[in-house]
């Protein structure tokens, strides 16, 4: 596949998976308004960019297999964790922003607990159990078989989990 090509399709998997997370916050804020129907389609259209973002994604065939994409997502969160929130932490910090510097500190660390959990994987470590996930909904934090009391990274209480048993939460 040509570059021009390859830049296309990646314009077009970014562009896709941002509107769909865009999408999902709309709907949030939609259903806290009182806006069900608002909501429900925020969502429905959010599920039909994802749909375009994978369709663009396989295309580039940038899906591997599973040890591959562990790898892929380890080496990501590696560069994300240890590089891009470090610099995105000082220009934070030179504006004067607490609130970016907050949320850029934050992310760093949690994206560093999705590094340890890639990792684990890759080592195979949990190839043969099935675990259980929480996901803090205010910072991202992942606990991993053991629901936290409060969110070791922003100290969000316990009811602010999401718990991932083998569903998607919906």
């Amino acid at each position: 596949m040509d570059e021009e090509l390859r830049n296309a399709l990646y314009k077009a998997y970014v562009g896709e998976a941002k509107a769909a997370l865009r999408l999902k916050v709309f709907a949030d804020v939609a259903q806290q308004e009182g806006y069900p129907q608002m909501a429900r389609l925020f969502r429905v259209i959010a599920f039909s960019e994802e749909i375009h973002g994978a369709r663009a994604l396989k295309v580039l065939k940038n899906i591997g297999t599973t040890e591959e994409n562990l790898k892929e997502s380890f080496e990501s969160e590696s560069r994300v964790a240890g590089v891009a929130y470090n610099d995105f932490m000082k220009i934070a910090l030179e504006r004067g922003d607490k609130a970016a510097e907050l949320h850029f500190s934050q992310s760093r660390d949690v994206e560093e607990g999705h590094e340890t959990l890639y990792k684990n994987a890759l080592q195979g470590v949990i190839q043969d159990r099935t675990s259980s996930y929480y996901v803090c909904k205010v910072c991202g934090y992942v606990a991993e078989d053991a629901l936290p009391e409060s969110c070791p990274v922003c100290g969000a209480p316990q009811n602010q989990f999401v718990s991932f048993e083998g569903e998607r939460p919906g």
